[in-house]
């Protein structure tokens, strides 16, 4: 059998079926050639294969969350360096929304360092997500966990994307956060699906889970119902002060992988290279397209975290040949 026709195998099976572990492990194990050629049969038939989305990322208000996610230099649990500092202004907001529009950003991403918001809190933000939304710009943002009736507020603020990760697999959850539980952060993508916000949800690779943990977040996400319909992942950039500050970096050829096995099992999300693509190099990077990615974090920062300059990425996307969607 060719690997076309298991490409379009593929594609019916994902549309319809579940995805076991075993399923994505099984992904994971084939010879790296045959597994990105595969996931790019399965891109090309749902997606333009040389354009990419780029959305833009700003911490809205930065430092001091009383959860102890291990990879996360915002805990005020952690002794990263990052300074407790107080929510942004709605104009200043607006204003870097404008630039990021200006630089070819088609989605601006609002991040607040919250447990969850009060409600008092989310008043301010519904008001960003208003004022960018008037740009014409797509609206994210990533609050962590939500009260009863708290997304519907989103949605009629016209938010477009609520991005909560559920980080890694259920099985590997417990040694990267404490303080609450995954299935948490699957009651609020919960409440986000059901008040029409479309889902934004992926994951963390490299902070020295196992391959089949790997598998099996993926498996997580491909069986959600629907599947998100933007799926970051996530290289670790391991921060010194966090709890995962001395993990080694995964090779990079099973994060291509990762990305090949995002792009089988959910063959109509975007999926995205998210925080440490700068690690990545550009030609791991151009692998990842390759594989399916076909989204991107642009600008300089992500929230506290280093990202490739925007002159950067248009060289890239230029030598790639790649277009901005």
């Amino acid at each position: 059998m060719t690997l076309a026709v298991n490409a379009e195998k593929t594609v019916s099976r994902a549309a319809t079926a579940r995805w076991s572990t075993n399923d994505v492990a099984a992904l994971f194990e084939l010879p790296f050639m045959d597994l990105i050629y595969r996931a790019a049969q399965v891109h090309r038939e749902h997606f333009d294969p040389n354009a990419v989305q780029r959305s833009t990322l700003l911490s809205i208000k930065t430092g001091g969350c009383s959860e102890d996610c291990g990879y996360c230099s915002q805990s005020k649990r952690h002794q990263a360096g990052v300074e407790n500092e107080a929510m942004m202004a709605v104009e200043e907001v607006v204003a870097k929304a404008r630039t990021a529009k200006e630089s070819g950003a088609s989605r601006f991403c609002m991040g607040a360092a919250w447990r969850g918001p009060k409600d008092r809190d989310l008043e301010p933000v519904l008001e960003m997500v208003r004022e960018v939304k008037a740009l014409g710009l797509e609206t994210c943002v990533t609050l962590g966990m939500l009260r009863e009736g708290q997304a519907e507020k989103l949605k009629n603020a016209g938010l477009d994307y609520y991005n909560h990760n559920i980080d890694t697999a259920a099985e590997f959850y417990g040694q990267v956060v404490g303080t609450h539980s995954q299935a948490e952060r699957f009651d609020t993508l919960g409440k986000v699906r059901d008040a029409g916000i479309n889902v934004c949800s992926g994951g963390i690779v490299g902070m020295g889970e196992s391959r089949r943990a790997r598998a099996a977040l993926i498996a997580q996400l491909a069986n959600m119902n629907p599947p998100p319909e933007s799926v970051p992942i996530n290289n670790l950039v391991a921060i010194p002060g966090t709890p995962l500050g001395d993990t080694p970096g995964i090779d990079p050829f099973e994060f291509v992988r990762t990305i090949a096995a995002a792009r089988i099992t959910m063959p109509t999300s975007h999926v995205r290279l998210s925080a440490g693509r700068r690690e990545l190099g550009d030609g791991i990077q151009a692998l990842c397209f390759f594989a399916g990615a076909n989204s991107i974090f642009y600008g300089d920062k992500l929230l506290t975290t280093g990202n490739p300059d925007v002159d950067g990425d248009d060289v890239l996307f230029a030598r790639l040949g790649l277009k901005s969607v």
